[in-house]
């Protein structure tokens, strides 16, 4: 299946009061210096397949200055057709996500229908950050190919927030109703043990693909693993539950269950953050959204939206001509680049018989 995004306009978005952008169905390069809103524009793109931004997760941040107002509306060829996408944020009300001017009753149908993949110089918090960040990159991967996933996973974060604040009542009031815990304790076991074995076998599918990318990439000169780590490969959520019941009253929260789940990134049997070098990480989050893509490739049978934000300064040659190769193989659909020099993308990109179009960023302000 053939998806591109034919056009893009922005209004009161971040930096840009008004932009119009006509895309070629290759590469769509953007240039301009740092702060001029290259990224912006790739973030409006992220919007438009996510309903949320990839950098800032307050939606009326990302509305210009004071006004109370922000759209972005895309036109995507999928498969032949045309379909138009208007995203409206007004502060103080409902985010609305419109196809072909029919509102969605829920934005997370929309996730999936336009897959993409994004590979942007923060995406190095995956490895430095909690493993809060590590379950959002599992959760966003799974639920653009498996609308189930999503489903379940906002009725076991519903219900373990409901569980929390009845402990944490519970701890107040100094009263406690068993029968009352163990309706949530269904609620949670229900969808959290089928996250889980969700989780699971994701996980043995796609650490082979992971691992084939970081070879590549490294010429097989660390001995890497990406792991699955979960409290559920011990014993089931039913057990864990009814086993730490007098901890989550002590904690006042739920201290077991998938919302404590880990992926573990290892080099030579050591943990990454600690002992991995800046370009042995580099290598791991490359080789990570790689085979993201891939993956997602095979699952929807569509080729993602693949973006790249400002990484050719942040990449070696070895790692670049990689890259290059894979892009001049056409392993890719529809990219679209963000660099602080056009020179440099032109003189990467002379020898490659694809379609290019160039855009020259200033302040808000596009010359194509």
């Amino acid at each position: 299946m053939h998806l591109y995004l034919k056009n893009l306009r922005l209004y009161n978005f971040k930096n840009y009061p008004t932009a119009k952008f006509e895309f070629s169905n290759q590469i769509n390069c953007f240039t301009g210096l740092n702060g001029s809103g290259k990224t912006n524009v790739l973030d409006a793109i992220y919007y438009l397949c996510f309903t949320k931004s990839y950098f800032q997760n307050q939606d009326s941040l990302n509305i210009l200055n004071d006004e109370t107002e922000m759209s972005i509306n895309g036109s995507f060829i999928k498969n032949n057709d045309t379909e138009q996408i208007q995203l409206i944020i007004q502060k103080g009300s409902k985010k609305k996500l419109k196809v072909n001017n029919n509102e969605y009753p829920k934005l997370a149908d929309h996730i999936g229908s336009y897959p993409l993949v994004i590979i942007a110089p923060n995406d190095i918090y995956l490895i430095h950050e909690g493993s809060e960040e590590r379950r959002k990159f599992i959760d966003s991967f799974i639920s653009q190919f498996d609308k189930s996933y999503l489903q379940n996973l906002m009725q076991y974060n519903k219900a373990l927030e409901q569980r929390n604040a009845l402990l944490k009542s519970f701890f107040e009031q100094r009263y406690f109703d068993n029968s009352l815990i163990d309706t949530y304790n269904q609620k949670l076991i229900t969808t959290g043990q089928i996250i889980f074995e969700q989780r699971k076998q994701f996980m043995l599918d796609f650490e082979q693909i992971f691992l084939k990318y970081y070879n590549q990439i490294s010429r097989q000169t660390d001995d890497v693993s990406l792991k699955y780590e979960s409290q559920l490969l011990e014993d089931n959520l039913a057990n864990l539950l009814v086993q730490n019941l007098g901890n989550d009253k002590a904690a006042q929260r739920t201290t077991k269950g998938i919302h404590k789940d880990d992926l573990l990134f290892e080099i030579n049997g050591f943990p990454l953050k600690k002992m991995g070098s800046q370009g042995q990480q580099k290598s791991f989050i490359i080789a990570l959204k790689l085979a993201q893509y891939e993956f997602l490739n095979v699952k929807s049978g569509i080729k993602p939206l693949l973006l790249l934000d400002d990484i050719f300064e942040k990449l070696d040659n070895n790692r670049l001509a990689i890259i290059l190769t894979m892009i001049a193989e056409d392993n890719f659909g529809q990219i679209f680049i963000s660099d602080t020099d056009k020179k440099r993308l032109e003189e990467m990109f002379k020898n490659l018989q694809a379609q290019i179009k160039y855009f020259e960023i200033n302040k808000g302000s596009v010359i194509a």
